[in-house]
């Protein structure tokens, strides 16, 4: 932190010692909420990390029941069927945490759709930036949400609404079709992941039917 704090003070000082130098400010975190794209990508993930939340949620409960029903029966059941019900409710809470890992670990389902999403509208943003810095001959841009910090600035050099002004006036109807095709995307690969489960689960079914003739 210390380190960021002398950078732009450096930046800032070496800035101002030359009258010809022309610096801004953006908040790109202000510009992102600005943006329709944003909010939508921002909707979606809200709905995916939901809809996983309450899958893990459902599976705890499951063991929950689990463990109350052994607890209730423990001292009626025989030693191989007291290890059996444990082993049966560590199983799965094993299977638990590692889907909470998969869906919401790093590098996760979640971060990879966050990365997917997000990382487009976020390049579209610095290739404003960089626009406007050409166009109106800016030196140095200052991000106010990054690590470097900022006591404090004169409103006439934030332009964090002229970029949120280029990015809505943009090809509006292409980063739509981008949006609903990433979307499909999802579905698609959440879709096939399902047929695959059941295919498979088939082809089990199938095996397990061939080797019962076989036996016979």
């Amino acid at each position: 932190m210390k380190k960021s704090v002398l950078i732009i003070f450096f930046l800032l000082t070496a800035a101002f010692a030359n009258a010809q130098t022309k610096f801004c400010f953006v908040d790109t975190d202000y510009i992102l909420k600005h943006i329709p794209e944003y909010k939508a990508a921002q909707l979606q993930l809200d709905d995916l990390s939901a809809q996983w939340q309450k899958e893990v949620d459902a599976k705890y409960v499951e063991i929950e029941k689990l463990y109350k029903s052994y607890q209730a029966e423990q001292v009626l059941l025989a030693d191989d069927l007291r290890k059996k019900r444990e082993d049966e409710i560590v199983d799965k809470e094993k299977q638990v945490k590692e889907f909470q890992k998969t869906k919401f670990g790093f590098q996760g389902d979640l971060s990879k759709q966050r990365e997917e999403l997000i990382k487009p509208i976020q390049d579209q943003v610095l290739n404003v930036v960089q626009s406007i810095a050409k166009q109106k001959k800016f030196d140095k841009i200052f991000d106010q949400s990054a690590d470097a910090i900022v006591l404090y600035s004169e409103k006439k050099y934030d332009i964090s609404n002229l970029v949120v002004k280029y990015m809505n006036q943009k090809d509006k109807k292409k980063a739509r079709e981008e949006l609903v095709e990433s979307r499909k995307q999802v579905q698609n690969a959440a879709r096939q992941k399902v047929l695959d489960q059941r295919k498979q689960k088939m082809d089990s079914i199938r095996q397990a039917k061939t080797e019962q003739q076989q036996k016979n």
